[in-house]
């Protein structure tokens, strides 16, 4: 072989292997981001509103399919399930991953191998909000009153089993005062019961009950997460109050089925941080109580890891079981 059979060689090789890495990051039909919610929530607000974002990058529609049921196992499912080629997505509260596995016998899939994290979307604290017919008006008073009328108050959920439910049965036993738990398909039903005057208090992610709070509906306790609301400045954080769970919210992340090439899910983890980042969009989150956290699938992997344990053992304690 001469000196120019060589050079042609060197660059012919490179050149060859550059279609198939390619195709692993082609986009080459309509992309779907199932929501295992019903519609309202965070995860179908977030997916709604990253979505027109998400198609002009990658040059294909991108549809939102609620999914709802068996706390968010049938729609997961379906991603775990799915082909494996980047084009089915699933945005979620991880804690439903890492909950799901403790409350449920048996489990359609596996949170940690048939699905592949892709990225942090956002973190959203928790508003603890009151019925504005509750005779309390700030942390301290409805600690007080629960402690003083066990199991007349009723507490609304995003359904049994969710963070949502964790964290009130923290909060009733910190308080020395039981609770009545309703659980409800999603936290969006649950907010309308209080408005409705069908329950007396619930939580939910910021990004959803932040309009509640601000325009009158309903009364504000006290937020999760590490700093209080600008605009909600009276409320004190669960920190500040020395309550369990302070750092407990919503994780909203997106990931894919478990064996999608690595190529596929670099190229999403891309182009969904660059979608996030987005002035308009990021400022959206921030008007709606939430926090940009696209740090990456290896973080995400790592939080989703830690989450199922530390919340396993709350449903221990607790003996929380799904019927």
């Amino acid at each position: 072989m001469n000196r120019r059979t060589i050079l042609q060689a060197g660059i012919a090789a490179p050149l060859l292997g550059m279609p198939a890495v390619t195709r692993a990051q082609d986009f080459n039909q309509t992309v779907r981001i199932v929501v295992p919610f019903g519609p309202g929530g965070t995860s179908d607000i977030l997916a709604r509103l990253i979505a027109p974002s998400l198609s002009a990058r990658i040059g294909q529609n991108v549809v939102v399919e609620n999914r709802a049921g068996a706390g968010g196992n049938i729609g997961a499912d379906a991603v775990a399930k799915s082909r494996p080629d980047g084009h089915s997505m699933v945005l979620l509260d991880i804690s439903a991953l890492a909950t799901n596995p403790w409350l449920f016998a048996r489990m359609p899939f596996d949170p940690l191998k048939d699905l592949a994290p892709v990225q942090m979307v956002v973190f959203a604290p928790y508003i603890l909000a009151v019925n504005n017919a509750l005779p309390v008006r700030n942390a301290e008073e409805l600690a007080a009153y629960a402690k003083a009328n066990p199991g007349r108050l009723n507490a609304a959920n995003s359904g049994t089993g969710t963070l949502t439910h964790l964290v009130a049965l923290s909060l009733a036993r910190h308080w020395g005062g039981a609770m009545e738990h309703v659980p409800y398909r999603g936290g969006a039903p649950a907010l309308l019961s209080l408005v409705a005057n069908e329950s007396n208090l619930t939580m939910a992610g910021s990004t959803q009950s932040m309009n509640y709070v601000v325009n009158g509906q309903m009364r504000g306790i006290a937020v999760t997460g590490p700093r209080r609301f600008p605009n909600l400045p009276d409320l004190p954080t669960f920190r500040e109050l020395g309550w369990p769970e302070p750092d407990a919210g919503t994780w909203q992340g997106i990931l894919v089925q478990g064996q999608t090439p690595p190529a596929m899910i670099a190229r999403l983890e891309r182009e969904i941080a660059a979608v996030l980042n987005e002035p308009a969009i990021k400022a959206r989150i921030g008007e709606i109580g939430g926090e940009v956290q696209a740090d990456g699938a290896d973080s995400f992997r790592r939080r989703l890891i830690a989450q199922t344990e530390s919340y396993g053992e709350i449903i221990r304690a607790n003996n929380v079981r799904l019927e």
